[in-house]
């Protein structure tokens, strides 16, 4: 199907942070670096649509949206060309900042140092950017410091990867956060505490948004805002833990209820239709006495084993579109409300047609999780279909995963999470009871431990629509 008749320029700015728009009917996306692409009509309204409650928008406190006069600069060895006021591809007011870099893999870089003190307590960074094509993006950093970047903090906060699935995706507007729980490294006069605290969170006069490309190619980038909101802490100020299973195995019912009941802790499960009341899975009966006995929430995986297996991405457009309503419409014939939903495999890429999968998932649901862990998620979330989650977490020996003493361990997650504040939403699927075999299994004694340290640093748990229930 050809596109219509819509300019590059007024396609974009339709598709805001979203990297989509809607012309005619059809789904309108600029698909790839060069150019727009329509695929299917969706114009049908799913039968149980989300409601969209979702919470307020977090207006900032300072705010920098590149449009004229902003006085910050694009420079660094890694940098062939810029335009420091781009009118042609921009997501806010009439301009943006425009760098390509020169495929050295070196540093490219747009920064303003000498700036009035900043306060960075109680907030959190917001960053509005778009890569155009990633293909030879290799990472992504933020810095703030003093003098020139003597002493500064630094978020490494995106590494690009050719096989898992990647937050920042071609050609479209991308919103991240960045909190103090998730500060990567400091120089100078900046340091971090054991606990991962930072040494000072105020009085920086100096911003930098770092890029680097692979070495083997260019990455044209733009950056249209970076601001500071209000952080996680000043609705949940240790911290807030969802403690989600995917797959619909019978070991949720069996070894994990049994663990978190007596701390109160309920959790959210997502849920693969197919396998209900399949061997090993969860019956019916059980996902209700789940929801209506313990306070768990009953949400989306994916309808078909085929599709989970296959992943979305695999999948045409209404393919996906089909799963997301015939899942969306057994979970409420059943008397689950969840709105939540987490994507196979954690992937929401795009379609064999084009489509980004996370659009479709809009239609169907209020948030869908991914295992994407670069930084944790934060409230409220910058894309609530792209939510973060710690995956694989096991006690397990030589297994891969992640260790669960990253999480229960001297500054580790829990530590941050507590004392920084953020939200942690961390990814399990099978409880076992003796000892873990792979890195998507935890046993009951590491389960244990986990909630243990949970409850111990006073962080609350709350299932994924609890926390997107919070209006603030």
């Amino acid at each position: 199907m050809s596109a219509p008749s819509i300019g590059r320029r007024t396609a974009l700015r339709l598709a805001g942070a979203s990297g989509f728009a809607v012309a005619g009917g059809a789904l309108l996306t600029d698909a790839a670096p060069g150019g727009s692409a329509t695929v299917g009509d969706l114009r049908t309204p799913p039968a149980h649509a989300p409601s969209g409650r979702r919470p307020r928008y977090r207006r900032a406190a300072w705010s920098q949206q590149f449009q004229r006069g902003h006085g910050w600069t694009a420079a660094g060895a890694g940098t062939a060309s810029s335009d420091l006021g781009d009118t042609a591809v921009f997501a806010r007011g009439s301009q943006s900042v425009r760098v390509t870099t020169n495929g050295t893999g070196r540093q490219s870089y747009v920064r303003r140092t000498g700036m009035t003190g900043l306060n960075l307590t109680g907030r959190m960074v917001r960053l509005i950017l778009r890569v155009a094509d990633t293909t030879h993006l290799a990472r992504l950093a933020f810095y703030v410091g003093t003098g020139s970047f003597t002493d500064y903090f630094v978020w490494q906060f995106h590494t690009h990867s050719a096989t898992a699935a990647n937050y920042v995706q071609s050609g479209e507007w991308v919103t991240v956060h960045l909190q103090w729980a998730d500060v990567s490294s400091a120089a100078g006069a900046c340091s971090i505490a054991p606990t991962g605290t930072p040494s000072t969170r105020s009085g920086f006069t100096d911003m930098s948004l770092a890029v680097y490309d692979d070495a083997g190619g260019p990455v044209t980038y733009w950056l249209q805002a970076v601001e500071l909101i209000p952080d996680t802490a000043s609705v949940f100020p240790r911290g807030v833990v969802s403690v989600t299973f995917d797959d619909s195995h019978s070991s949720v019912h069996d070894l994990a209820r049994p663990v978190m009941d007596p701390h109160g802790f309920p959790g959210t499960s997502y849920n693969i239709v197919d396998a209900i009341g399949t061997g090993g899975s969860l019956t019916i009966g059980r996902m209700r006495s789940l929801q209506d006995h313990s306070g768990w929430e009953m949400a989306g995986h994916a309808y078909a084993t085929s599709a989970h297996a296959a992943g979305y991405g695999r999948l045409s457009a209404h393919q996906v579109d089909d799963d997301f309503r015939r899942l969306r419409e057994w979970l409420v014939s059943h008397g689950f409300t969840s709105e939540h939903f987490a994507y196979p495999h954690g992937a929401f890429g795009r379609t064999t047609d084009g489509v980004p999968v996370d659009l479709l998932a809009g239609r169907h649901f209020t948030t869908a999780r991914s295992i994407i862990s670069e930084t944790t998620e934060s409230f409220a979330p910058a894309m609530p279909y792209r939510l973060k989650a710690l995956t694989g977490i096991t006690d397990g020996d030589g297994i891969g995963g992640t260790p669960l003493s990253r999480l229960t361990g001297p500054g580790g997650r829990l530590d941050r999470c507590a004392t920084n504040g953020d939200w942690l939403i961390l990814c399990l699927h099978r409880v076992v009871a003796g000892r873990p075999r792979s890195s998507t299994e935890i046993s009951r004694r590491g389960l244990a431990a986990l909630l243990k340290g949970i409850s111990d640093r006073g962080i609350p748990v709350a299932t994924v629509g609890e926390v997107i229930g919070h209006y603030t």
